[in-house]
């Protein structure tokens, strides 16, 4: 299906969820994100929710106490697992339909005001889990920016590798450490061989860095062995999040020749909780285009009708709070700002790629956009771009520099969608700390 601008993107709409009325809330009633939660402290079943505001409305609640066709109740019914597979495996036309009857419920007027206030849970008492069961997890490298600088601090003479303006370039990373926002994590260990030095040597990491990227939930899936046409791709998104692919350079650049990266990129990955639909972003479109000069893609890889909306306007934000500055009070400091727009290939062009062998896609697998930097060393996505790998430190806080993090470094990544007529649509965040490297083999107790 095609996801346009339609009734729920009216900026004039209001919700009886006043917090979801601010200018400046991320969740306003033209958004409707999905995720899945409980109350804190509680032994109750994580379940699925769509934010309003600063509230949750509990999704298994809805289905109990609200009026609905038997189609929305049907689609109601796949809500009701401690994650969004089934939801997601539906399609676009069960989410818009459930997005279109949100919207209609939580209006202003609405006669389900009364039954759905009392089961409304404060996103500030919640806990969040990942919001589907992530199959497979495929990091891309889709900012040509990014791909160029580091290039440039590895290859000098050859920065950016023929096949990148061909090929959409991936790796597989590792599904089982993808965690929500919040889920600190310890400093990774592995070999790194010290400059200078003839053998490498294990221990912690000494150059861990963050990566400021958008994730690409797939929703629909494909049959095995059958490719997706890239006309229509994105009819097998199901929406987008913040992804944070956490990086140990040091171990990276001693690993990844020949096959690329393993214990550099397999330990942490940080999404946010919740995951914004295509549809909610309709109004944000802009065409897709390359720098004049580049070569087409292969005929696989390219449709007019695709290009012509295929990039997205997402404001993307990285910010830094370091122990110290959480000591004082200080609220984490911006470090970077980027845009999704920036993106070389689109989010069609990763799936028609991803599928063009046969390789099965599955309801809830998880995207990478790779590091979304842009032209501009303010937009620069990661602090090996930031520091010149480490060589130029970075200003933090009133008396604090940065090349790589330390230890109680907090990483805070946000993101948003706003336009003259539109109402602001965000994102969320995602957040985690780095804590200490555990003893080498260390087995819990």
């Amino acid at each position: 299906m095609t996801l346009t601008v339609n009734a729920t993107h009216d900026p004039n709409l209001r919700s009886w969820v006043d917090s979801a009325n601010s200018p400046d809330s991320d969740f306003p009633i033209q958004n409707l994100p999905f995720g899945v939660f409980r109350r804190i402290g509680s032994t109750e079943s994580f379940r699925a929710g769509v934010a309003i505001g600063d509230k949750i409305l509990d999704l298994r609640a809805l289905r109990e106490r609200g009026r609905a066709s038997q189609t929305i109740l049907g689609v109601l019914d796949r809500c009701g697992e401690p994650s969004l597979n089934l939801l997601m495996s539906e399609g676009q036309a069960a989410s818009s339909a459930l997005r279109a009857h949100l919207s209609e419920v939580l209006r202003e007027g609405a006669p389900e005001e009364a039954q759905l206030l009392e089961v409304l849970v404060p996103q500030s008492a919640a806990q969040f889990a990942v919001p589907a069961s992530i199959g497979d997890y495929t990091d891309f490298y889709t900012s040509i920016h990014h791909a160029t600088a580091v290039g440039k601090q590895f290859r000098p003479d050859h920065p950016l590798l023929p096949n990148y303006r061909w090929i959409p370039i991936a790796y597989h990373g590792r599904s089982s450490t993808v965690r929500v926002s919040d889920h600190d994590f310890h400093r990774p260990v592995g070999q790194r061989l010290a400059k200078g030095a003839s053998a490498p040597e294990l221990g912690p990491t000494q150059r861990l860095d963050f990566e400021l990227e958008v994730g690409v939930f797939v929703g629909r899936g494909n049959a095995p062995g059958h490719g997706v046409p890239i006309q229509t791709a994105e009819s097998h998104v199901f929406g987008l999040c913040l992804l944070n692919d956490w990086s140990a350079r040091d171990i990276q650049s001693w690993e990844y020749q020949p096959l690329g990266p393993f214990l550099s990129k397999n330990f942490a990955t940080t999404i946010s909780p919740w995951i914004i639909t295509l549809e909610a972003l309709a109004p944000f479109r802009a065409p897709y285009s390359r720098p004049a000069g580049d070569p087409s893609p292969l005929p696989y890889l390219q449709d007019p009708a695709a290009a012509a909306n295929g990039a997205l306007n997402i404001h993307l934000e990285v910010a830094l709070q370091t122990s110290r500055m959480r000591a004082q009070g200080a609220d984490p400091e911006r470090l970077a700002l980027s845009n999704f727009h920036h993106a070389y290939w689109t989010i069609a062009q990763m799936i028609a790629h991803h599928t063009v062998n046969g390789c099965e896609l599955r309801p809830g697998d998880l995207f990478g956009s790779g590091t979304m930097s842009g032209p501009a060393t303010s937009q620069a996505g990661s602090l090996l771009e930031l520091t010149s790998g480490g060589q130029q430190p970075f200003p933090v806080g009133s008396s604090e520099t940065r090349t790589f993090l330390e230890d109680g470094d907090r990483v805070v990544l946000r993101a948003w969608c706003d336009g003259a007529g539109w109402r602001r649509i965000g994102f969320g965040s995602a957040a985690a700390t780095v804590l200490p490297a555990r003893p080498v083999n260390s087995e819990p107790p």
